[in-house]
């Protein structure tokens, strides 16, 4: 597509880094300032009039609010009239065996694999009225892309 890509993991700060090294998941208190971060940086891109993609485990309704509405969405979960960006939301569904055997396999990074149950146990699946699509990890790699590339064209 040729949008900038963002990973919200390069965005953490090192106290978070440590705290999920050290084995510890995060809480909503570590993980609000990290998503007004990746907000800020999305409002900052559409202000400009560019398009962006950011990997990021918006786990939570809440966490998705705020990367759409920013700070503001922290006081009320509600959906806003206007949302104050457009953002699709990718879920990427599988197994947790599946997403368990690439996490084995990733090499230098912070969250360790022991997490993910914690991550599973966390995860509210979008819903509507949610901008999403739920496209399945259980797909080939290019399928996957395909289905995205896809749903993002159509709008």
């Amino acid at each position: 597509l040729g949008w900038k890509f963002y990973d919200a993991d390069s965005y953490h700060p090192l106290e978070n880094k440590k705290k999920m090294a050290g084995g510890t998941p995060l809480n909503d208190e570590d993980r609000i300032p990290w998503l007004c971060t990746l907000h800020n940086i999305l409002r900052r891109k559409d202000s400009s009039r560019q398009d962006a993609i950011l990997a990021c485990s918006a786990l939570k309704k809440m966490y998705r609010h705020i990367l759409v509405n920013g700070p503001s969405a922290i006081e009320t979960e509600q959906p806003e009239e206007k949302p104050s960006l457009k953002i699709l939301f990718v879920h990427l569904d599988g197994p947790i065996d599946i997403i368990a055997d690439r996490l084995e396999k990733r090499r230098g990074h912070f969250m360790p694999p022991e997490l993910l149950k914690s991550q599973f146990d966390t995860l509210e699946p979008p819903s509507a009225p949610e901008n999403f699509i739920t496209v399945s990890l259980e797909k080939p790699l290019p399928e996957i892309v395909l289905e995205i590339e896809s749903a993002i064209l159509q709008g």
